[in-house]
């Protein structure tokens, strides 16, 4: 598939993050609502180094230079996972957040995971629709439970 995509009149480019990239995403990911660990997960070298170890697939799609959208895909070596989805207000409904979905979900098959997943918040009407229209199905008798180390991870 080539890089550039023409959804009706908006012409962007999906490509991978490189640590130049950082700042605008903050921006991007605080602009969309997503939360924001800046002492734990999402410290500029913490991000660093889950895509050096080779299980992270940070994609971003951008306008004439500009980044008007993110996906981080990550695995474990049997399932897949979609995070940090998020596309620029003035940019929605254009086929960007579909488009970021369809590369991860390409790129983690790439590498031999079959099963893909995401969670979304209950209020995110907006993800939930997306991933509705491209086949993903919402189980209601998950609960999910977290441990972690500190709220900032």
């Amino acid at each position: 598939m080539p890089p550039f995509f023409f959804i009706t009149r908006i012409v962007f480019k999906i490509r991978y993050f490189v640590m130049n990239d950082y700042e605008d995403v903050i921006r991007l990911w605080r602009e969309a609502g997503l939360p924001y660990k800046p002492q734990g997960r999402d410290r500029k070298d913490n991000i660093e180094i889950e895509l050096k170890r080779g299980i992270a697939i940070f994609l971003i799609a951008e306008k004439k230079g500009n980044i008007v959208g993110t996906v981080l895909a990550t695995h474990d070596g049997r399932k897949g996972w979609i995070n940090r989805l998020a596309v620029k207000r003035q940019f929605r409904r254009m086929g960007i957040a579909k488009a970021l979905i369809k590369r991860a979900e390409r790129e983690l098959k790439d590498r031999g995971i079959h099963i893909i997943a995401c969670l979304i918040e209950e209020d995110n009407q907006a993800s939930i629709g997306v991933f509705n229209t491209l086949g993903y199905k919402h189980y209601k008798g998950i609960l999910y439970f977290t441990k972690r180390e500190s709220q900032e991870i």
